[in-house]
């Protein structure tokens, strides 16, 4: 023992175990969700694959031994729906993972009443639905971790993402004020804010050639999803005990610039 420091040693890398603790993953069925199930599901954690495409959350479930449920998560009875199954499925519910998400790209006056809402829904309101419905639900199992999935475009003023970016700012604020209201309950709110990342959406929309994007990241190279995942994996464990009402970015040091991402390469109102 140090007499000058007597405080106890933790053992670090148990902290990052997560044995007998459930999660459920909103948008599991691909990409970063994907990840984030074999990441959670490693470190010992029951997991809730949950996909609008049933085959889908079917085929993750598999691979990590874990449970599936199709839900259409822009809907309140389907969000209910989700967090009965948690109850009947998963032994301690301990964490929500969202990823779910989707960008309208285009030019401020190029996106109607339609895109507006999609936008707002396919952005924010799942979030709100997962935090307002499940988080009362840790709190019932005393406590547990939240990690909401946001975006660089969320922080920046990037090119045509005006209407994306601002729902991502909403969707980053109600993180920050959904875990100042939640923490005295012991629920921890995060978010983990990607840049450019090959998801299997964006690699569709970019293609192989990926050089313009990169040249303008510090670390110059895009994420893989497997590198968000980790980040979650950070904030879902008791590694990350004291942090709440934060955002991680997870972007190759971009956000740090004065260059940022470009989004010449997506294509109007695509998929991201």
């Amino acid at each position: 023992m140090n007499m000058e420091d007597p405080a106890a040693v933790p053992d670090y890398a148990r902290l990052l175990r997560l044995d007998g603790k459930g999660f459920v993953v909103l948008g599991a069925g691909q990409g970063i969700g994907r990840q984030v199930c074999h990441a959670l599901s490693q470190s010992g954690a029951q997991v809730l694959c949950v996909d609008r495409d049933d085959a889908l959350a079917r085929a993750v479930a598999d691979e990590v031994g874990g449970h599936a449920c199709a839900a259409d998560v822009l809907q309140r009875r389907d969000v209910e729906r989700v967090f009965d199954t948690v109850r009947k499925t998963l032994q301690r519910p301990f964490g929500i993972v969202d990823i779910v998400g989707r960008a309208m790209i285009g030019p401020i006056d190029g996106l109607d009443d339609d895109a507006y809402q999609a936008q707002h829904d396919i952005v924010f309101r799942h979030a709100w639905l997962a935090v307002q419905i499940g988080a009362p639900l840790l709190a019932e199992h005393g406590g547990g971790s939240i990690v909401l999935v946001g975006s660089l475009s969320g922080e920046a003023a990037l090119h045509h993402q005006a209407l994306y970016g601002s729902a991502k700012a909403a969707l980053h604020h109600f993180a920050r004020c959904a875990a100042v209201e939640y923490a005295p309950r012991g629920v921890r709110i995060n978010v983990v804010a990607p840049g450019p990342t090959r998801t299997p959406r964006l690699m569709a929309l970019v293609g192989e050639d990926w050089s313009a994007i990169e040249r303008s990241i510090p670390l110059q190279q895009a994420a893989d999803p497997a590198d968000i995942a980790g980040a979650v994996l950070f904030l879902a464990s008791d590694l990350a005990r004291q942090v709440t009402a934060q955002l991680i970015a997870v972007d190759g040091g971009a956000l740090a610039t004065i260059s940022r991402p470009s989004s010449a390469a997506i294509k109007p109102r695509g998929q991201a």
